[in-house]
C-alpha cells in the first residue's frame, strides 16, 4: 500500500469489543462506492476487554484496516490525536465505533472537501436544519442541545454541532493545529483553533442515533465541566459579563430603593445601604472590566494559534521541499490568512 492514501477513517475504541466487527463492517460498506484508496485505522485507547484482539483479528483479514494501541486509557482526544498521527489520508475523517451516526454519511463529508475548496472541516450536525436523532435519551439529548447551543454561543454561533466526533478534515488542517487535548473537550480545541487560524468550518446534516450495543462513555459531571470552563475560557464576557452586569443591576436597584426611603422620610442614616450598593456598583464595574480584558487576551491567543498555524505549515512545505516534494508549496490562492473565518 502507498505512504499515502486519499482517505483516512479513524474509529477511536475504548472497551467497545462487541462493536469493532460491526462498525468496521458498515464502514467497509459505506466506503465500497469510493474510488480512491482508502483505510481505517482503529485506535485502541487502552482497553480493558477484548477490544484489541478483535481489531487486530478484523485488520488481519483487511489490509485496509490498521490497528494502532496503547496501554493505559487516556480518552478520546488522546485517541483521535494519535488516529491523526497514524493516519495517512489526504481526507480524514473520524467516528464513533458505536455507529451514533451512520458511515453512509461519510463519503456527503468528503464529497463537500472534494467540490467546495474554501471548506477545511465538514461536520455532521443533527442540530442543523435537515439533521435530527433517533432514539436518544430526551434526558441526554437535552443535555446535548443545551450544551451545543451554549459552546455555539461561544464560538460565535455559526456552528450548531460543536461536540460530535463525525467529521472530514483536510490533512493539512490537523498537521497545522497543535492540539493537546486528552479527552472530549478535543473536539472544542479543534474548532477553536481551526476557527482562529482562519480555516473554514462546514455542517451537513446527519442523523444522531442512541448506541445499540455496549456501555456508553458519557460522563455527565465531567463533561460538563470540561464544557462550561471552555465557554468561560473562549468567551470570558460570558462569565464576567453576566456577574459584573447582575450587580451593577443590583446596585442600581438598591440606588432606587434609597430614593424612595429618602421621599418617605424612612431613610436611616444609619444603616450602610449606600455602602452596600456603592461597593455592588463598583465591584460590577470591576468584574466588567476583567470580562473586557478577557476578550482582548482572547483575541491575542487567537493570533498566536494562527501564526502557529502558518509556522507548521511553512515548515511543512519546507519539509518536502527537502524531501524533493515541491507540490505543497503553499500557492498565493491558498493562505490561510484570507479564508473565511466560518460557514455552514
Amino acid at each position: 500500500m502507498r505512504d499515502r492514501v486519499d482517505l483516512s477513517v479513524i474509529i477511536p475504541m475504548y472497551n467497545e469489543e462487541e462493536n469493532v466487527v460491526e462498525a468496521v463492517r458498515h464502514v467497509v460498506q459505506a466506503l465500497a462506492p469510493f474510488p480512491g484508496e482508502w483505510e481505517i485505522v482503529l485506535v485502541n485507547d487502552g482497553s480493558s476487554d477484548g477490544t484489541l484482539a478483535v481489531a487486530r483479528h478484523v485488520a488481519a483479514t483487511d489490509k485496509r484496516v490498521r490497528v494502532t494501541s496503547y496501554a493505559h486509557n487516556r480518552g478520546r482526544g488522546k485517541a483521535l490525536r494519535t488516529g491523526f498521527a497514524t493516519a495517512r489520508g489526504e481526507y480524514i475523517v473520524s467516528i464513533d465505533a458505536d455507529l451514533s451516526y451512520d458511515p453512509k454519511y461519510i463519503l456527503d463529508l468528503v464529497r463537500v472537501l472534494e467540490e467546495e475548496e474554501d471548506v477545511d472541516i465538514v461536520v455532521g450536525s443533527p442540530y442543523m436544519p435537515g439533521g435530527g436523532t433517533e432514539a436518544v435519551p430526551r434526558g441526554r439529548l437535552w443535555v446535548s442541545r443545551v450544551g451545543n447551543w451554549i459552546l455555539s454561543l461561544a464560538m460565535g454561533g455559526n456552528i450548531k454541532t460543536i461536540t460530535c466526533i463525525f467529521r472530514a478534515y483536510r490533512r493539512r488542517v490537523l498537521e497545522s493545529l497543535d492540539l493537546e487535548s486528552d479527552g472530549k473537550e478535543i473536539h472544542l480545541e479543534i474548532l477553536s483553533k481551526a476557527l482562529a487560524s482562519g480555516y473554514r468550518v462546514k455542517e451537513v446534516p446527519a442523523i444522531l442515533r442512541s448506541r445499540r450495543r455496549g456501555k456508553s462513555k458519557f460522563r455527565f459531571r465531567a463533561t460538563a465541566f470540561s464544557h462550561i470552563v471552555f465557554t468561560f475560557f473562549e468567551r470570558p464576557l460570558l462569565l464576567f459579563g453576566m456577574v459584573g452586569i447582575l450587580l451593577i443591576t443590583l446596585g442600581l436597584i438598591g440606588g432606587v430603593y434609597i430614593i424612595y426611603l429618602w421621599q418617605q422620610k424612612a431613610l436611616n442614616p444609619e444603616r450602610p445601604l449606600m455602602t452596600l450598593l456603592v461597593l455592588l456598583i463598583l465591584t460590577g464595574v470591576q468584574i466588567l472590566s476583567f470580562g473586557f480584558i478577557g476578550t482582548q487576551l482572547v483575541g491575542l491567543r487567537k493570533e498566536i494559534y494562527k501564526l502557529e498555524a502558518a509556522e507548521r505549515r511553512q515548515g511543512k512545505v519546507l519539509a518536502n521541499i527537502v524531501a524533493g516534494n515541491s507540490s505543497s508549496v503553499i500557492t498565493p490562492e491558498d493562505p490561510i490568512e484570507n479564508k473565511a473565518e466560518q460557514g455552514g
